[in-house]
């Protein structure tokens, strides 16, 4: 059995197959998938996983290099975009649309949806290298 925090076989899969400047998207319960990413169904009820606890867990196995949300957050759900902005602590982030991140999911190794039901509570991390 795994030691580390994130248990979850699809999504630990994912994560271990990326490569520089591979996305994964962590996505709130609404945001529709593509069928092109590999979709990883977190979702159990509404609020179950909470769309920050399954960052938290994923930013401890994935090297972030840049995250992507939709700028329609900062003013829908600021209290999600504060925490979000300090979990994410030094790692740039850069804010499109909602429309243009929905866009940019296609081109995403995987989407791992959680069941959180907060507008806007979803963002695109662009992978880095530990080197």
């Amino acid at each position: 059995m795994k030691k580390s925090a994130l248990l979850n076989q699809p999504l630990s899969a994912v994560i271990a197959g990326m490569g520089h400047k591979d996305k994964l998207v962590i996505a709130d319960a609404g945001l529709p998938i593509p069928r092109k990413p590999e979709r990883i169904d977190l979702a159990v009820t509404k609020n179950m996983p909470r769309f920050l606890d399954t960052l938290r867990v994923v930013l401890t196995e994935l090297e972030v290099e840049t995250a992507v949300i939709a700028e329609e957050m900062t003013t829908a759900s600021p209290d999600l975009y504060a925490a979000l902005k300090e979990m994410l602590g030094d790692i740039p982030i850069e804010m499109v649309t909602h429309l243009i991140l929905k866009e940019m999911t296609r081109s995403a190794r995987a989407v791992a949806r959680t069941g959180e039901f907060t507008p806007y509570a979803n963002v695109i991390l662009i992978s880095g290298v530990v080197f």
